[in-house]
């Protein structure tokens, strides 16, 4: 059963701004609906694959029949002399045409490349399927990397504003005696550190969105953020073993090299079969004319119509040692596919154990956030009430609001880097599909006007008519 991580009262009130987005904002499924369409990438791979497809009727023409017309025709001018007597010229018309079919009858390294061809087709829509796993994660990943950095932007901004709130506080305290010159320095430097970090988020902002549209082309609309109340899935099953054995199986990269190794098996039986006989069945038909002879005096047209059929056997006998090197060629290279098959399924176990151990405790760290967004709400407010009523200082109200907002962004940030590890987990199990973006693409919103984070607002007058009592 899916974990649930839901956030309520008050925290659910700041955090909403982190997830606010335009009426008109694109979600997930759109960008990759882009991404299919506009990235040189996937084009690119999508253009191998066509090309890997032909390699089946390249290798089948090796086993079925090839006819050829052949034709030709010429005229001869010269002199001649017959017995002693005079040059004279001499003008010979000739053409003549052949059709030729040849049916291969025993050719064992043919039909043993057919074989290798039907593997070449499987690695080719293999490295496809690993080009489209590799798509929806390139645009999950630049997706919720542009998320967080507008998170990032919003949160910066509402921390401005907050401490510009703070400062403003201070300067008025100190003015009227109750603060001091400290709590306005301090306020000071707080916003000159604001304005600050909010340049730098504008700046990364800049560059995710670049990134993404690199990947999809020029974004018509905003993006679509996460929904407030959203419900991260559990893994299913939850079982790391089993993520490692589908991996191992079923991950693209492992798929392409077992296609791999067994092109580079049927071509170590291809270069053996070169030491075999073969033997074709041959006809054909022509027709051959010439309108006489330089070497005779008559002008004999002749005309000849002929039809062959019959059975042409090659044996090899020696090629200068090329079969037996390209065989021992073929053999090492059947080897080097096996390692690197075997490389492919432990780095494909390796990338599900760490997917799987990111999911896990992603869900861990979103849980904790969510309670820590709650405590620093409620730590800021006693703040603030403590600073009214003088048990805190300046200082502690700043502190407790960076730490409210560090902690809206590191959970909003823990929440994209668990649906993307969830996205690897099955991207490295060879499971991921458009169905889980469909899934991640339910977890947006995309029609909904929400709020600005907000920090609790200074106490009332009526709140500073409270004893004055220490705030632990």
């Amino acid at each position: 059963m899916a974990r649930q991580h839901i956030l309520t009262g008050t925290a659910l009130t700041v955090l909403v701004a982190l997830t606010a987005t335009p009426a008109t904002a694109i979600d997930l499924l759109s960008v990759y609906r882009f991404a299919q369409g506009g990235d040189p990438t996937f084009e690119a791979a999508r253009y191998a694959l066509e090309a890997g497809r032909e390699k089946l009727p390249q290798a089948r023409a090796g086993v079925l029949p090839t006819v050829n017309l052949n034709g030709n025709g010429g005229r001869q001018n010269g002199q001649a002399s017959f017995a002693g007597s005079p040059y004279q010229d001499r003008n010979v018309n000739n053409w003549a045409w052949n059709l030729q079919l040849s049916q291969p009858v025993i050719r064992v390294a043919n039909w043993l490349g057919v074989a290798q061809a039907g593997a070449q087709v499987e690695q080719a829509q293999a490295q496809f399927a690993q080009a489209e796993s590799d798509l929806i994660v390139r645009t999950s990943q630049a997706y919720f990397d542009l998320l967080t950095a507008r998170d990032s932007v919003t949160v910066a901004k509402a921390q401005l504003k907050a401490v510009e709130q703070q400062r403003v506080l201070a300067k008025r305290r100190y003015d009227v005696g109750e603060a001091t010159i400290t709590d306005v320095y301090e306020a000071q430097s707080r916003h000159d550190l604001g304005r600050s970090q909010l340049v730098q988020a504008l700046n990364d902002q800049e560059a995710r969105q670049a990134e993404l549209e690199r990947i999809v082309g020029t974004l018509p609309e905003p993006l679509a953020g996460l929904r407030a109340d959203v419900s991260l899935p559990s893994p299913e099953p939850m079982d790391v073993a089993a993520w490692m054995d589908n991996a191992r199986t079923n991950n693209p990269a492992v798929r392409t090299q077992v296609a791999a190794t067994e092109v580079a098996e049927k071509e170590v039986s291809k270069n053996r079969a070169a030491h075999l006989p073969t033997l074709d069945f041959t006809a054909g038909y022509g027709n051959n004319y010439t309108s006489g002879s330089m070497t005779s005096p008559a002008d004999i047209e002749n005309r000849v119509r002929s039809g062959t059929i019959g059975l042409q056997l090659t044996i090899p006998l020696y090629q200068g040692g090329a079969v037996n090197s390209r065989v021992n060629e073929a053999i090492a290279n059947r080897y080097k596919s096996r390692a690197e098959l075997e490389a492919a399924r432990r780095q494909a176990a390796t990338q599900a154990r760490q997917a799987y151990g990111g999911v896990t405790s992603g869900l861990s760290q979103v849980e904790a956030l969510t309670s820590a967004v709650t405590s620093s709400l409620d730590s800021v407010n006693a703040n603030k009430i403590g600073y009214r009523i003088g048990t805190r200082v300046n200082i502690d109200v700043l502190n407790a609001e960076q730490q409210l907002f560090a902690a809206q962004r590191d959970l909003a940030r823990a929440r994209y880097d668990t649906i993307l590890q969830g996205m690897r987990l099955k991207a490295a199990a060879g499971t991921l599909t458009e169905s889980d973006v469909l899934a991640v693409n339910a977890l947006l919103t995309n029609n909904l006007e929400q709020e600005t984070p907000t920090v609790p607002a200074m106490p009332t007058a009526s709140n500073t008519k409270q004893p004055r009592t220490s705030i632990q």
